[in-house]
Order: structure tokens, then sequence, then C-alpha cells
């Protein structure tokens, strides 16, 4: 893999730096990184000796060929009008935020562009990345980087229509079964005495568990909820009380964002019109 550059080292900008260091698809002389807050960015190469931090996005688009884009929706319109100038057909842009369609970004740059959806649990080495490839990805570099994201994840393909609630189970997931986990650990302290030490123990201990047996294939989760649920045992009894106030609740959680979706999407829109088409004076087409 030629050098990387990332655009961006905040949350999962420095996330993905570091999994892919540590997993060791990626060397820190391999990658060269620009932040806003040139801080944030010295701080992940002081983690990493031998990361460059760079002094601006032209920089990073001047040193590296994959370029990893790891900044917010609303701040792309920007990103690309200081990167555009610098972008040629041989640069590779690869978009980790979900309400930009690829198609709409192809028209702004000369390069091949895709998509990755990271998710918090590529921090360890574990879960999926969620790609989509734009119209001018060859086969090799698609499999170039499915081999890089590979290292820290199981990649998996996804139609656009589908990217928004795929995110919400693979990305968005692991903050809605912690909030969950959170409620049932603090309803265990009020109702007896439990400490949280002890309770959030058993509740991580017990979330490892049932990731073993899902990774072993051991069980699917409507058998693991069947042998656990014996009839008239006490584990029906408190799925009772579940069965009341669950089902339903993440319908309302997938219309609220997919609407938080759409709302983005119309923004990146408008944003976007500030940067000029491809093809127009002065930005011929690739």
């Amino acid at each position: 893999m030629e050098r990387i550059g990332v655009v961006g080292t905040g949350s999962m900008g420095s996330l993905l730096i570091d999994a892919l260091i540590a997993s060791k698809a990626l060397s820190p002389s391999q990658i060269i990184a620009y932040n806003r807050t040139i801080a944030k960015a010295e701080t992940v190469a002081g983690r990493h000796p031998g990361l460059v931090v760079a002094a601006c996005n032209a920089q990073v688009a001047q040193e590296a060929a994959v370029l990893l884009l790891c900044v917010k929706p609303l701040e792309y319109s920007k990103v690309l009008l200081e990167l555009r100038d610098w972008l040629t057909s041989d640069h590779i842009l690869i978009t980790i935020t979900s309400p930009i369609q690829l198609e709409h970004l192809e028209s702004l740059v000369p390069c091949p562009v895709a998509r990755v959806v990271p998710s918090i649990t590529n921090a360890a080495g574990s879960g999926v990345s969620l790609c989509e490839f734009g119209k001018r990805i060859t086969p090799e570099w698609r499999e170039r980087i499915l081999s890089l994201f590979t290292a820290i994840s199981q990649p998996i393909e996804v139609p656009e229509p589908f990217l928004r609630v795929a995110s919400d189970i693979s990305s968005c997931g692991p903050a809605f079964l912690s909030y969950i986990l959170r409620n049932m650990i603090n309803d265990a302290m009020e109702e007896t005495g439990i400490s949280e030490e002890a309770a959030s123990h058993l509740a991580m201990q017990m979330v490892i568990g049932m990731g073993e047996l899902f990774k072993k294939e051991l069980f699917s989760f409507a058998s693991l909820e069947k042998r656990v649920c014996v009839p008239g045992g006490i584990t029906g009894e408190g799925l009772i009380a579940l069965q009341n106030g669950i089902p339903g609740v993440f319908r309302e959680v997938f219309k609220r964002t997919h609407t938080k979706f759409a709302e983005d999407l119309e923004m990146v829109k408008i944003q976007l019109q500030t940067v000029p088409t491809m093809g127009g004076p002065g930005h011929p087409a690739p």
C-alpha cells in the first residue's frame, strides 16, 4: 500500500491510525496526517514515531496516493476546496462518512472514490467495516482497499440504499447496546444494592462471553435465547418486562437515524454547491 494520507485525526481518524498500525497493516512512516487543530495530529504522532504531521491539506495530497477523509460531513466543502487543485487521477479518495453520495463526490474530484464506514470495534481488530465503491474504482484497487481494512475488520460491501441501516447496526449499535446495559446496571444497583463496579464487571464479561459464543458459531440469537430461557424459569419471568417494552423501540431508533441522515445529506449537498464540479472552468473532467 502506498503512503496513506489521513485528513482529520479526531475520534475515528485517530482510531483508524492506531488500529492500522497496531495490526501492522501500515507502519507509522507510511502515514501522513493533517488536522485543523495541529496539536491533535501531533498527539497521534507522539504515539507513533515516524508518522508525519502535515502543515496543510495540500501537503497530504502532494505526499500521499491514498487519502482517507475522516472529517465531519459539513467540513467536506472546505476540505475539498483545499485538496482538489492537488488531486490527480492517480489519487484514491476514501470517505468514512455516510451522508455524502459517492456519485456526487466523484463529480467534484478527478480521482476514484470509495467509502469505508468504520466501527469502534475496529479498535480491537474486530467487527465490520462497510464498503462502497465508486464507478472509477478498478478491481485492483477494490481488492487493495478490502485487504487494508481486513487487517482491522471484516469488510462488507453494502449497496447504497442499505448503508444507513447497516451503519446503525454495526457502527451505532455499540452505543445503543451500551446504553441498554448501563440501564440494566443502574436498575440492578437501585433494586438490589449491588455495587456499580461488580455489576459493570459482570455485564462486561457477559458481553465478552456472548461474543465468543457467536464467534465460534455455537448459537444464533434465537437459539441462544431459547437455550437460556427454559420453560417456567427465572429468565422467562424477566423477559416478560422486556417483551412489554422492547418490541418496536428500534423501529423508532431507525426512523430517527434515517430522518437525521436525510437532513445531513441535504445540508451536505447545499455545502458542496460551493465546490465546482469537474469539467467546469479551470477544472477539466477526468
